[in-house]
């Protein structure tokens, strides 16, 4: 199922596991990350520089790290999340790295970057970045795990500029904003 617009939605609840991946061939280092709030209120980042644990909370990990340097090619950045149970809300993000450390916007609109979500039951949902907000992070994806009916995926698509990766509340500002 694609979302291809802003505010569409698919219910992905139920799984074992969700594989997001994210690709790219544009010479940008697009890196993909996750922000979090658990059923408490506690807010965290998985990205590559914490890459998370598939066996301990956040139950969500990152392949790693491609694209370094504006690198073009096949480009494709992984993670895997086991576990939804404590979340209320997981927010799958794109931001460009060179841009976000300069503060200055980034090459969405000129880029290819894709990202699908695929459930442990075969399921594929392709989200499309559908914004032509500027900025240097792009939140493509929710995962609205509020509801006692199951989590549902949304295609959120907003962008909004940091300056450096300091601060997880700039971000939140941005999801929240």
């Amino acid at each position: 199922m694609d979302l291809k617009q802003k505010g569409s939605t698919a219910n992905v609840g139920g799984f074992k596991q969700l594989m997001v991946k994210m690709k790219w061939s544009t010479a940008a280092d697009f890196d993909l990350a996750a922000a979090y709030e658990d059923k408490n209120g506690k807010q965290g980042l998985v990205y590559f520089g914490e890459l998370g644990d598939l066996n301990a909370f956040p139950f969500m990990q990152l392949s790693g790290d491609e694209g370094v340097g504006d690198t073009g090619g096949n480009n494709e950045e992984t993670m895997r999340i086991t576990n939804l149970d404590d979340m209320k809300s997981v927010w799958l993000l794109c931001w460009d790295y060179g841009k976000v450390q300069e503060g200055a916007p980034a090459r969405f609109k000129e880029s290819d970057v894709s990202m699908t979500v695929l459930d442990d039951k075969g399921t594929s949902h392709k989200v499309d970045l559908d914004t032509g907000d500027m900025g240097n992070v792009a939140l493509i994806a929710t995962i609205d795990n509020s509801s006692p009916l199951g989590a549902k995926l949304i295609n959120s698509s907003k962008a909004g500029t940091l300056k450096g990766l300091k601060k997880l509340q700039q971000l939140m500002d941005i999801i929240n904003g």
